[in-house]
């Protein structure tokens, strides 16, 4: 009974400590947020505010630019993401049904892409973009960020399309479908939960990204939500509130995007982990 009981508590104490150094540092973003001035430089520290403000946030939405930045971080994202996808699916398709030449060493090839740092590589995409008289642009950051996508969603994505009997795309063929028809009206809406689990990683992945804006894009009007809230600091001082409000704000859409989809995006990299 001891042995059974032990068992069970240190596996649900280990869920709960990790947990709360997980939460707590985002938990204490917020509260900062909503805390007055005085109530953040105090001494002691305040664990909740009290007499919460909207003062931070309301500095932090007037700051230059914010509307413009949110704007471009939305189109870059969202369109990167739709792209990966599109191609992906398509990619992932071909790599999980058709035997070809070369078939092992594209998808090795992708492996590679995915481990690969692309910190590395900035100087060398600014120079790509700079003779191609393209900076403080969205365009490049839109294709490049679908690069940096794309191989998680393909490999992801192959292993949803050989989960998928091949009967289920022969019978729709039998039935006078052509190939494509079958992929569209079979495979595809069975490929939801990998549809998801990608989606929601090229967000964050996307919505997060730093060094390439900072490289790429100098002017104000062309740049994005990461690079507004790394010059915070500087434009506030020590207004941690407004520092923290701005964190928040940067935080709030992959918390929104990420309730909506926990369900089936983890169930999407685990089958798409296991599979094909």
């Amino acid at each position: 009974m001891k042995r059974s009981l032990m068992g069970r508590l240190w596996p649900n104490l280990a869920a709960v400590v990790i947990f709360v150094f997980c939460v707590f540092p985002v938990y204490w973003m917020f509260a900062t947020a909503f805390k007055p001035t005085g109530d953040i430089i105090a001494e002691d520290p305040v664990w909740f505010p009290t007499d919460a403000t909207f003062e931070h946030f309301k500095k932090a939405i007037d700051a230059d630019h914010f509307w413009t930045m949110v704007g471009n971080s939305l189109t870059v994202t969202i369109l990167a993401v739709l792209f990966s996808l599109i191609i992906g699916v398509t990619a992932a398709f071909a790599l999980a049904r058709m035997r070809f030449k070369g078939r092992r060493g594209f998808i090795i090839g992708f492996m590679l892409a995915q481990m690969a740092p692309w910190e590395v590589m900035v100087i060398a995409i600014y120079i790509i973009v700079r003779d191609a008289d393209m900076l403080n642009s969205l365009i490049p950051l839109t294709l490049f960020y679908m690069v940096m996508i794309l191989p998680f969603t393909l490999l992801t994505l192959r292993g949803f399309v050989a989960a998928v009997p091949k009967e289920l795309e022969e019978s729709a063929m039998v039935d006078g479908c052509t190939r494509m028809q079958a992929f569209r009206r079979v495979i595809l809406p069975l490929l939801a939960p990998g549809l998801m689990s990608t989606s929601l990683f090229g967000f964050i992945t996307a919505w997060n990204e730093f060094p390439l804006v900072l490289v790429l894009n100098k002017e104000a009007e062309a740049k994005t939500l990461p690079v507004w809230l790394s010059s915070f600091q500087t434009a506030f001082g020590d207004d941690w509130g407004a520092t923290m409000a701005a964190a928040s704000l940067f935080a709030i859409p992959i918390l929104i995007l990420f309730v909506f989809l926990q369900r089936r995006a983890i169930s999407g990299l685990t089958d798409g982990a296991v599979k094909g």
